[in-house]
């Protein structure tokens, strides 16, 4: 995993400066709320396996120039499986940590403290089950992106609380040689505090 997350990260990193040549600030961030998983197909057979809603925690630290941001952004999603129609799943827990680079635009309104907007990921998700009949756990680690919406509020000259959505969609996870989908349906809320 650290052969694909660390490349990911450096790069990153080093594509934040590129916004240097405009008036930028810097910031950091941290959200959490419910990770929504979606019924995954597994080896073509839809809805094969069902899960309860979940969580999910986010922590990104990025620059703002103008109504652009671009950050780098680490995630854990958690979510217990609720139905099967396999044997081996019921009972399991699936777990995930994502490592993405995210661009927004945000659409600023005048005289409001209310700035929506739209945004986009690419990066990985390192995904596992374990519990129930799987024994020990399984890994998987694959390409995800993700895009989103929400509006930010502006609480104070440096903070913001954000309130989004974001659809997040890594490619099948290989769980014990079986194919499984894990996008999912996320709704946060977060403080965003600038420098």
């Amino acid at each position: 995993m650290k052969k694909i997350v660390m490349p990911l990260l450096v790069a990153g990193l080093f594509a934040i400066p590129s916004l240097s040549q405009a008036a930028t600030t810097p910031y950091v961030s941290a959200s959490g709320g419910l990770g929504l998983l979606n019924n995954s197909t597994v080896d073509g057979v839809n809805d094969a396996i069902t899960y309860k809603t979940g969580y999910l925690a986010n922590g990104a630290v990025g620059l703002k120039a103008d109504n652009t941001r671009i950050e780098a952004e680490i995630g854990y999603h958690s979510n217990d499986v609720d139905t099967s129609v396999y044997s081996g799943p019921r009972g399991a827990h699936v777990s995930m940590w994502t490592f993405m680079a995210n661009g927004y635009v945000d659409f600023t309104t005048k005289d409001s403290n209310l700035t929506p907007y739209v945004m986009g990921g690419l990066g990985v998700a390192d995904a596992s089950i374990s519990g129930g009949n799987w024994g020990d756990s399984s890994g998987s680690t694959e390409f995800a992106w993700q895009v989103g919406a929400g509006v930010g509020i502006k609480a104070s000259n440096k903070m913001t609380v954000d309130v989004g959505y974001r659809y997040l969609s890594p490619s099948d996870a290989t769980f014990s040689g079986r194919q499984v989908s894990l996008a999912s349906s996320n709704i946060l809320v977060g403080i965003r505090c600038a420098f």
